[in-house]
């Protein structure tokens, strides 16, 4: 254990979950706490990607990190300060949780737009409400993201904007990239290298899929209606069981 006098010792705060804000408005805590989203998705990204062995999440993650990369390249060329320098250290443009959410945004929406397909409630008004609230939920949550970096003064407002425009370009493309053009196009150089991915021994050992390319929800509603059958086989079993021990 070292001996050395704790007051001596020099301290930084790790700047990754350090965020300022104003302690007397519940608003700038909100977006504080909001500001926090990025950090949070990473182990969002893990659980999904582990749990569900889905190949989309794990291009999804990949690629975020990709634009997060790009963000730190963008940063360092351009060298345009914060606007408010005691906030935190590193160049200002563009917002890198700003890029983040437009990512974020953009390669969501693109996927529940082209290829996740909901089972139907069996009203039409009720599926265009439920699509209405997802959208309008994701573009909400990322803009307020976004918005958090100006109102908390980490950022000017071209900052953010651009930022997040550059997202949702870099997402549009990635999106693009991974999964619209080899999906649709399998026979295409993106299509077979799809293919080659998920077929290899390594991905079939790992039992990556793609539940997409099979059932229009990924599965959940197979994989449901699997379990109902079971779980009222099991029920029914139990009842003749209990029957017989009376």
């Amino acid at each position: 254990m070292s001996s050395e006098d704790p007051g001596a010792v020099s301290r930084a705060a790790l700047d990754l979950t350090y965020v300022l804000y104003n302690d007397s408005s519940v608003l700038s805590h909100v977006l504080a706490l909001l500001t926090l989203t990025p950090i949070l998705l990473n182990p969002a990204y893990a659980a999904l990607a582990v749990w569900t062995r889905e190949l989309l999440f794990f291009e999804m993650w990949a690629g975020q990190m990709l634009c997060e990369c790009f963000n730190y390249v963008l940063k360092h060329i351009i060298q345009e300060e914060r606007p408010n320098q005691d906030l935190g250290d590193g160049y200002g443009f563009p917002s890198s949780h700003s890029q983040w959410m437009g990512y974020f945004a953009s390669f969501l929406i693109l996927h529940f737009s082209l290829r996740h397909r909901f089972v139907s409630t069996g009203y039409r008004i009720l599926d265009l409400a439920r699509d209405v609230f997802l959208y309008t939920f994701i573009l909400a949550w990322s803009a307020s993201v976004a918005f958090s970096r100006y109102y908390l003064s980490y950022h000017s407002p071209p900052q953010v904007l651009w930022g997040f425009a550059i997202g949702v370009a870099f997402g549009t493309i990635y999106y693009a990239l991974t999964e619209y053009i080899p999906t649709r196009r399998p026979h295409s150089l993106l299509g077979r290298f799809r293919t080659a991915l998920l077929g290899n021994p390594v991905s079939t050992w790992f039992r990556i899929r793609d539940g997409w390319s099979v059932w229009a929800d990924s599965g959940t509603e197979a994989q449901w209606l699997r379990w109902r059958e079971e779980w009222d086989r099991q029920r029914l079993a139990a009842k003749k069981a209990d029957v017989k021990a009376q």
